[in-house]
């Protein structure tokens, strides 16, 4: 029976809350002294560590390099693309003065009125405009590209309200921004990163999600197309993981990026950009977290085993810990990361508890009784069951089961969204039932006024137009319009 978290509200009770307080209770994050930003703890960030360097690969294998651009880029980089301006104008955070001095008053420090930048910098909210700005410098013929550049980094969006991993007004993330010699490359990679986000997440987080393109609406500003993964956490809502955007030629015309391509004539280069960031730690959490703590997916957790012993005094702990050598042998030999908490300062019971909410994916247990039977107590997290395995090959039977594990985490969030997603016809019975959550597949005219109209009455957006959507020919459920495919709705994150 699984120790009771003291102080976790359940989620049926008030999910929102419960992902509050799970955050922190688990130790992965907490709100900081500036407002809208989170402090991320070593534990929360060794698992956001964990998903870094696992993309990182990824992208490498399809030939990503990595650099780093400013964090501050001037404001008359931001205005060169009208639309990039106008969709992130609101959430810029702006540097006006260089300097400080000591307040005439006594009442600390100023700024120095005489210390005003001549032109002002903008933290970046997002870096298509400064990376342009230096790919002008890099591209001159058709032998300089492709460019495909990724960088790790914060970034900086002045939110209103905000939720810790979900929306904060500094995050971390990655984006890659690519430069092509034709629309055809630039295309082929836009899809190819947005895939490649569909794979981590299923294979490595354990999430189902829908590749689908956006609405004009919902697009990013300054994208010709924008790809995006959706993902439905607990509570029916989605949650927008990864985003990738054919950016056309727009950027490159703004700074001027043009090459001499093989004809020996000057050429626009095409451009995407795509990315995802700490926003995945809260998808994380809500997917498959549950009412005693995290549920963390074997391939992306810090621990993947915990191994507790029991013991009443030094000469039980030594044998167990001789005992164990081996079996810590073999775990690392797998590449599997283990804790071994022997600290004679903490009960075993609180240890259970501490790792049940940690979402250790497998605990084992081992007493001087244990070690005269040759067995040991295994319980898995995410399900909460317990067992009594055989000592001898133990490390491979937990490989095994961490496999085991990963793959019932998809499973049961996959027939969660598939149980939770509706065909609906009827704008009456649609606003009945999104107040219950939920994907809803549904005709739509096609117009930004019908999409406008559903999220002002109801609250949900458009999510995506899925890829692997079949033509069907239908009736938009507001307008009664033709429509020849059906587009997800839902409300989100």
């Amino acid at each position: 029976m699984a120790i009771e978290l003291k102080g976790l509200t359940k989620r049926a009770e008030n999910y929102s809350q419960w992902y509050n307080e799970l955050v922190v209770k688990a130790d992965l994050a907490e709100q900081s002294a500036v407002r809208g930003c989170m402090v991320i703890k070593p534990y929360g960030y060794a698992i956001w560590e964990k998903m870094q360097q696992t993309l990182d690969g990824m992208f490498k294998k399809t030939g990503v390099k990595n650099a780093y651009f400013p964090l501050l880029i001037p404001k008359s980089f931001l205005c060169r693309e009208a639309e990039h301006v106008e969709g992130f104008a609101k959430e810029c955070a702006v540097v006006t003065h260089y300097r400080l001095k000591n307040d005439p008053n006594g009442k600390g420090v100023i700024v120095d009125p005489e210390a005003r930048l001549e032109e002002e910098l903008i933290v970046r909210p997002t870096s298509e405009t400064i990376i342009w700005g230096t790919y002008k410098n890099w591209i001159h013929s058709y032998r300089d590209l492709p460019v495909i550049c990724n960088q790790w980094c914060n970034v900086m969006r002045w939110e209103m309200r905000t939720r810790m991993f979900l929306r904060t007004s500094e995050f971390l993330w990655q984006e890659g921004h690519c430069a092509h010699a034709t629309a055809e490359e630039s295309q082929a990679r836009t899809v190819q990163m947005i895939n490649l986000y569909a794979e981590f997440a299923e294979k490595y987080m354990g999430v189902p999600v829908i590749i689908g393109v956006k609405t004009a609406n919902e697009r990013f500003a300054g994208a010709l197309n924008t790809y995006t993964i959706e993902a439905m956490m607990q509570d029916g809502k989605a949650l927008q993981s990864g985003t990738s955007h054919n950016l056309g030629q727009n950027f490159a015309k703004a700074f001027d990026v043009t090459f001499v391509n093989k004809e020996n004539q000057p050429e626009y280069v095409w451009a995407n950009s795509w990315g995802v960031s700490t926003r995945l730690m809260g998808a994380l959490i809500m997917t498959h977290s549950d009412d005693n703590g995290l549920v963390l997916p074997p391939h992306l957790a810090p621990i993947q085993v915990v191994i507790v012993p029991i013991f009443k005094n030094d000469e039980q702990l030594a044998k167990i810990t001789e005992a164990l050598q081996p079996v810590l042998a073999r775990f690392a030999e797998l590449g599997i990361s283990v804790k071994y908490d022997d600290d004679d300062k903490r009960r075993p019971g609180f240890k259970f508890a501490d790792y049940e909410v940690k979402g250790v994916p497998v605990r084992l247990a081992i007493g001087a009784r244990d070690l005269e039977n040759g067995t040991v107590e295994v319980m898995r997290r995410d399900t909460l069951e317990k067992s009594v395995a055989q000592f001898e090959g133990i490390a491979d039977q937990v490989a095994a089961l961490l496999e085991d594990i990963q793959q019932n985490i998809y499973q049961k969030a996959l027939k969660m969204r598939q149980a939770r997603t509706y065909k609906v016809d009827s704008y009456e019975e649609f606003k009945q039932r999104i107040e219950d959550g939920g994907f809803f597949l549904c005709h739509w005219d096609g117009t930004p006024e019908t999409e406008e109209r559903i999220k002002e009455e109801t609250k949900a957006t458009i999510r995506c137009i899925p890829l692997d959507g079949e033509e069907e020919e239908g009736f938009c459920m507001v307008t009664g319009k033709p429509s020849k495919r059906r587009v997800i709705i839902a409300r989100a994150y």
